[in-house]
């Protein structure tokens, strides 16, 4: 049981480091070097846990993936606010992840570069879109959304909207903290919500996605 939970240790410590260089170089400068020295871990063992730098990168997105499948399952919202609030207080979730954790940051950068760069499973981009798409189609069954707003023109502005946080707050992270993201919905909300719901909205998210929020961090550190 000691050996199994150094093992773990090791393998934790390698992931986090794996995320720091990739979030700071990028996925092709990055090297197995710099990531073994930066866990503190022989290149021995560093291949005894993980193949290659490619192998590293997909732990690394499985683990944000992870944490993005946790934000957008508990999400929360206030029952008065519906799948409207829901969505914003899953985006200030996300935020929070984007803007606090190392590994949540680096797993949808390497998950944009891969495309060009190597092969992966992982579209966190893409899973954020689908859920995002899936949120304001509840809305729209639920009277939430504006006359003449379609879920699927709500989604596209908000995906768009979100996804250049994510990457301009990879350079200033400034972009990901709460107050651009409370302003982006006080400036969106009149425009997406029916009038019954506008009022019941907070912009700055209920704080129900706290408690999500924390949990997630937890699934990224298990």
């Amino acid at each position: 049981m000691i050996k199994q939970e150094r093992a773990a240790r090791t393998r934790e410590a390698l992931v986090r480091a794996a995320a720091e260089v990739f979030a700071e170089q990028g996925f092709v400068t990055a090297s197995i070097a710099a990531i073994s020295r930066r866990a503190g871990v022989s290149a021995g063992g560093l291949h005894f846990h993980f193949e290659n730098k490619a192998a590293l990168a997909l732990a690394v997105e499985d683990r944000a993936a992870e944490a993005l499948r946790c934000v957008t399952v508990g999400g929360g919202g206030r029952a008065g606010g519906g799948s409207l609030q829901v969505l914003v207080d899953s985006s200030h979730a996300l935020m929070a992840l984007l803007a606090g954790d190392v590994v949540v940051r680096a797993g949808f950068e390497l998950s944009a570069e891969s495309a060009l760069a190597r092969e992966s499973g992982v579209d966190l981009r893409r899973q954020w879109r689908l859920w995002v798409e899936d949120v304001l189609r509840a809305a729209a069954r639920e009277g939430s959304l504006a006359d003449g707003v379609s879920p699927q023109d709500a989604a596209r502005a908000v995906v768009a909207a979100t996804v250049g946080l994510q990457v301009l707050g990879a350079v200033d992270r400034d972009w990901v903290l709460p107050p651009t993201l409370t302003r982006f919905w006080a400036l969106l909300l009149p425009r997406l919500a029916a009038s019954g719901t506008l009022g019941e909205l907070v912009a700055e998210g209920t704080g129900a996605g706290d408690e999500s929020r924390t949990l997630c961090r937890g699934v990224i550190s298990d």
